[in-house]
């Protein structure tokens, strides 16, 4: 199990090397998440108590919709150069090369967010009196859980001809219930209310990451064996 994990962050950290060198991804990730962020900031009026409603709705967009554009990168950039073929031919467990995957992408959204969140604070004027731990690990829970379900589909649709089209297809469907849980975990959070009233959310949110988690770590062999 450990040269699983061995295997799993020499994967994650060349990914990420390439990204350090190129800049590509996380350069699109942050304009893409900045920019919705200003549009949203002229949309509304800070002054407006609506607001405050429309927060954790807006941090759990940023999040996702910048992620899918990593997420797409994630495998597509494997085919160039046919390096899929060598990691498929390499002495690894197959497993290894989603967890490094996962790994990889998750690093990538959190430096989004540690950007993008702050700046919608700012924008928005908004006061946090809420408890920053619980916020923190609510985020952390729910890009996680973004992550596994969307690095698994994302090399599901690497084949396919309209890759990029398919894979929000794919996921935003089954990324619902993991939304929800999230949005509503976070406007308790933000609102600073009980967080027992959180807590069921916080508990469904958890059960997702670990039922997905499982069933792609599983089922990610027999997508390389078909790619």
């Amino acid at each position: 199990m450990m040269s699983i994990f061995r295997d799993a962050w020499t994967i994650a950290s060349k990914d990420l090397r390439n990204e350090v060198k190129s800049k590509q991804t996380i350069g699109m990730m942050i304009i893409f998440s900045s920019l919705v962020v200003l549009i949203f900031s002229f949309a509304f009026d800070p002054t407006n108590n609506m607001v405050k409603a429309v927060i954790p709705g807006l941090v759990w967009l940023i999040t996702v919709f910048s992620g899918i554009l990593g997420l797409n990168r994630s495998f597509l950039s494997e085919h160039e150069n046919d390096a899929l073929t060598g990691l498929r031919a390499a002495p690894i467990d197959p497993s290894s090369i989603y967890l490094g995957k996962v790994l990889a992408n998750f690093i990538l959204v959190t430096a989004v967010q540690l950007v993008s969140i702050p700046v919608l604070f700012l924008l928005f004027d908004y006061r946090f009196f809420g408890k920053l731990s619980w916020f923190i690990f609510i985020v952390v829970i729910g890009t996680l859980g973004f992550i596994i379900v969307g690095t698994f589909l994302a090399a599901l649709s690497a084949n396919a001809k309209n890759s990029e089209m398919l894979l929000p297809v794919l996921l935003l469907p089954l990324l619902s219930p993991l939304l929800i849980a999230g949005v509503q975990a976070t406007r308790i959070v933000l609102g600073n209310e009980m967080i027992a009233d959180a807590a069921s959310w916080i508990s469904l949110m958890a059960a997702y990451d670990l039922l997905f988690l499982a069933a792609c770590f599983l089922l990610f062999e027999f997508i390389m064996e078909g790619s």
